[in-house]
């Protein structure tokens, strides 16, 4: 099942979904002052998998095969129990600016993985789009205690960047797995089975007393739960079917700023000519790589569902 190529449709989605988590920080932030991180975690990615699991039902897209759940099971646990367990509890150690940064070698890891998994070649006007992009991200960013050497912030910060290699990761095994099923499939098997891996971290936090949560806050929680999971996850391994994996990387840096930008549209939060020549940096790294042809792959037919990293045949 080989997907097709389409930059214009792949860089929609890649944006929908990195503007929909650019924005999700402002919800969180108020579920968190509720409901620990690994709690609303579980709880996020548990309304997740529902809602993607009546999206499959209703599309009428193929179920994932016994002999493959090994594959997507890994998926799950990189994606969604290392991935994002490690930013909840890095950026908590650390801090939300420290995480923004040190989790902006997600598009270089995606770069080396599609060479090494997907045999993608990566060309010098990739590796300089992700540089400008990077650099861009960096003047968008504001950290305003700095980074600091103690204890916990050096903890925190290796489990950021264990998040963004992760995430790396994910994504390229998700975009190999285009091959065998279509992304609904491979988003709602690897989000069940992130519930699953995510799930025995629960019991160490405080309890929640859900009969007390307001109206509010449950829109809250249903809003991650559906929109930045459900849905984004979607976009983000659809968008990545339709775009060579160096293309692709580049629409994680959407992230913050989206949620600069709307973090000055509804806190007030002020932008300055930093934001600007940022995000300027940012939008000249992306046509960089826009305007170069797709890189040759050296494997193709690779698959993510494989156990041994081979092809079937």
């Amino acid at each position: 099942m080989g997907a097709a190529r389409n930059p214009m449709a792949g860089a929609l989605c890649l944006f929908l979904a990195a503007a929909i988590w650019g924005g999700m920080y402002v919800v969180s932030k108020v579920v968190l002052d509720h409901i620990p991180p690994m709690t609303l975690l579980a709880v996020r990615l548990a309304i997740g998998a529902a809602a993607l699991l009546g999206g499959l039902l209703f599309s009428g897209a193929p179920r994932a095969r016994r002999s493959d759940w090994r594959g997507l099971a890994l998926l799950g646990l990189l994606g969604y129990g290392v991935s994002l367990g490690a930013q909840f509890i890095g950026t908590r150690l650390s801090s939300a600016g420290h995480g923004a940064v040190l989790t902006s070698i997600t598009p270089a890891c995606i770069l080396v993985f599609a060479a090494h998994l997907r045999g993608e070649r990566i060309t010098r006007a990739h590796v300089l789009a992700v540089g400008i992009a990077t650099a861009g991200v960096l003047l968008v960013v504001e950290w305003p205690r700095g980074f600091t050497l103690d204890a916990r912030v050096f903890w925190g910060d290796l489990l950021l960047l264990l998040a963004g290699a992760t995430w790396a990761l994910y994504t390229v095994r998700c975009r190999m797995s285009a091959d065998r099923y279509p992304p609904i499939t491979v988003t709602t098997y690897a989000m069940v089975f992130g519930v699953l891996w995510v799930l025995p971290a629960t019991p160490l936090e405080a309890s929640v007393a859900w009969g007390s949560l307001s109206a509010g806050l449950w829109c809250g929680i249903a809003y991650l739960g559906v929109v930045s999971t459900a849905v984004a996850f979607y976009l983000w391994n659809k968008g990545f079917t339709m775009l060579d994996a160096g293309t692709g990387a580049l629409f994680f840096f959407a992230q913050p700023i989206v949620g600069a930008l709307l973090g000055w549209l509804w806190l007030g939060e002020p932008l300055g000519a930093r934001f600007v020549l940022g995000t300027a940096m940012v939008i000249a790294g992306g046509l960089l790589a826009t305007r170069q042809p797709p890189p040759a792959r050296g494997r193709p037919g690779a698959v993510a569902m494989a156990p041994s990293g081979k092809a079937d045949g």
